[in-house]
C-alpha cells in the first residue's frame, strides 16, 4: 500500500518537458530540409546541366546518407534508455556501439558510391557534361558520409541525453560555413579554385566536418569521464556492438522502407496527368517540412519514455506522462492541420501562376491532407513509445506491411489501372493511417511496453 502510494505521488514528466526536447529537434529538422532548397540555388546559377548533374549524384550519395540516419534513429532510443539507467557503463556502451555501427554503415555507404556510383551515373547520366560533372560532385560528396555517420551518431546520443540544443547549435554553426565555403568554391572567390557544382559538394563536406568535431568537443568535455570508464554493458566491445546492431536494424529498416516507398510511388505519380502530378510534387515539401512539428514532438516523447524506462519507473508515472504527451501530440496535429487549412483557403494567391487545374486539385485534396495529420501523429507516438520499449520488430512488421501489401499496390492500381485522381491518391495515404491505427493502438494499450526491461 505504501509503495501504491509512493508511485501516485511520483512526479512525471510534463508536457513542458517534452516541448523543451521537441522545439530545438523541430528547428532543426526543418532547417536540415531547407538545407537542400539552399544547395539547388546556389548551384541553379550554373545552369541546368549542373543543376541535372546535382541531382543525379545527390540522389545516389543521399542512398547511404539516408541509411545512417536511419541508423541514428536507434541511436536516439538507445542512448535514451541508457540515460535513464543511470549506469555511467550503459551509457559508455550505448555510444561506442553505436558509433562502430554507424561508421561501419558510412564505410558501407562509401563502398556502394564508388562501386555502383560510376556505371549508374553513366548509365543514367543524359550526356557526357552531366556524367562528369555528377562524378566530380559524388566524389567529393563522400567526405559528406563520412562525417555524418559520426555527427548523426553523435547528434542522436545528445538528443537522447536530453541534450537536443547542441544538435540545434551545430546545424546553426555548419550552415553559414556551408553557404559561405559552396559560394566561394563554386566560382572560385578569393582565390580558391573554381570547381563548379563539385564545390558544392565540398563545401557541404567542409561544414558536416566542422559539425563533427564540434560534436566531439562538446563530448569530451561533457562526457570525458564515462570515456574513461573500463568494462561493457556486454563484456566485450563487440558482444556490445551486436546487441546494438540487432536492437538498430529494425528500426533503420522502417526508415529506409519508407524513404524507397515513397520514391516508388512518386515515380508513380509521374504516370498522372500533368496538373496531379505537379499537386502531388507541390504538397510533397509541405508535408515534410510542417509534418516535422508533430513528428518531433512523437520523437521527444519517445526518447522520454526510454528514459523513464531505463529508471525502471512505475506504472502508474508512465500513465501519467501518456496522457500529457498524447494531449500534446493532438494539439501539435491540430497546428499542423492548421497550417493545412491556410494554405487551402490561400492556395489561388500562394500558387497564382500555376494553371487554374493544378490549383483546382491542390484545392480537392487538401482536406484530406487536414484530415490525415491526427491519425499520423496518433500513430507516430505509438510507433515512437513501442520502439522505445525495444518492440521494434512489431513496429517495423507493421510499417512493411501497411507500405508493400497496402500503399504501393493501392498507388500502382489507381494511377496504372484505373487512373484515378489524385484526391484518390490521397486518400489512399490517409487509408494507410487508418490501417495502422488499430494494431498500433492495441498494442500500446496492451501495456507490455510498460514493462520493457531495456536495460537488459
Amino acid at each position: 500500500m505504501t509503495a501504491d502510494v509512493e508511485h501516485a505521488a511520483t512526479p512525471s514528466p510534463a508536457a513542458a518537458t517534452v516541448y523543451a526536447l521537441a522545439w530545438p529537434m523541430t528547428l532543426r529538422a526543418v532547417c536540415v530540409h531547407g538545407t537542400v532548397v539552399i544547395d539547388g540555388w546556389l548551384v541553379s546559377s550554373l545552369g541546368e546541366v549542373a543543376l541535372a548533374a546535382m541531382g543525379l549524384a545527390a540522389a545516389l550519395g543521399g542512398m547511404a546518407l539516408g541509411v545512417v540516419f536511419a541508423f541514428s534513429h536507434a541511436m536516439q532510443i538507445r542512448s535514451a534508455q541508457a540515460y535513464g539507467s543511470g549506469d555511467p557503463v550503459h551509457r559508455k556502451s550505448a555510444l561506442f556501439g553505436g558509433m562502430i555501427i554507424n561508421v561501419g554503415v558510412g564505410v558501407c555507404g562509401l563502398a556502394f558510391v564508388y562501386a555502383a556510383g560510376w556505371p549508374l551515373i553513366n548509365a543514367l547520366a543524359a550526356d557526357e557534361s552531366i556524367a562528369a560533372n555528377a562524378k566530380a560532385y559524388l566524389a567529393l560528396f563522400a567526405g559528406v558520409i563520412v562525417f555524418e555517420s559520426i555527427g548523426q551518431c553523435l547528434a542522436s546520443y545528445f538528443n537522447g541525453c536530453g541534450r537536443t540544443k547542441l544538435p540545434l547549435y551545430a546545424f546553426c554553426l555548419s550552415l553559414p560555413i556551408n553557404i559561405v565555403a559552396s559560394v566561394a568554391l563554386i566560382h572560385g572567390l578569393w582565390g580558391l579554385p573554381a570547381l563548379g557544382v563539385a564545390g558544392a559538394a565540398l563545401g557541404s563536406a567542409i561544414a558536416t566536418g566542422v559539425q563533427a568535431a564540434f560534436f566531439c568537443i562538446c563530448l569530451i568535455r561533457s562526457d570525458k569521464p564515462i570515456l574513461k570508464l573500463r568494462g561493457w554493458r556486454h563484456h566485450t566491445a563487440f558482444n556490445t556492438a551486436k546487441r546494438h546492431a540487432a536492437f538498430a536494424l529494425p528500426i533503420a529498416t522502417t526508415f529506409v522502407s519508407a524513404s524507397l516507398a515513397t520514391h516508388v510511388c512518386t515515380l508513380l505519380y509521374a504516370n498522372m496527368a500533368l496538373a496531379d502530378f505537379a499537386a502531388l510534387t507541390l504538397i510533397a515539401p509541405w508535408n515534410m517540412v510542417v509534418g516535422q512539428l508533430s513528428m518531433q514532438w512523437t520523437q521527444a516523447t519517445g526518447i522520454l519514455v526510454a528514459q523513464l524506462l531505463g529508471q525502471r519507473t512505475a506504472t502508474a508515472v508512465l500513465d501519467r506522462f501518456l496522457s500529457s504527451a498524447w494531449r500534446g501530440a493532438f494539439v501539435t496535429a491540430a497546428v499542423v492541420s492548421g497550417v493545412f487549412c491556410l494554405l487551402w483557403v490561400s492556395v489561388d494567391s500562394v500558387y497564382a501562376e500555376l494553371a487554374p487545374e493544378t490549383r483546382a486539385t491542390l484545392t480537392g485534396f487538401l482536406p484530406i491532407v487536414i484530415l490525415a495529420a491526427f491519425p499520423r501523429a496518433t500513430n507516430a507516438i505509438c510507433g515512437n513509445i513501442l520502439r522505445a520499449s525495444g518492440d521494434t520488430v512489431y513496429v517495423m512488421n507493421l510499417f512493411l506491411w501497411s507500405q508493400w501489401l497496402f500503399r504501393v499496390p493501392a498507388v500502382a492500381i489507381a494511377v496504372l489501372v484505373l487512373e484515378l485522381s489524385a484526391v484518390w491518391v490521397v486518400a489512399i495515404l490517409l487509408a494507410e493511417e487508418a490501417l495502422k491505427f488499430l494494431p498500433f493502438h492495441r498494442r500500446l494499450w496492451r501495456g507490455d511496453w510498460k514493462r520493457a526491461r531495456v536495460g537488459d
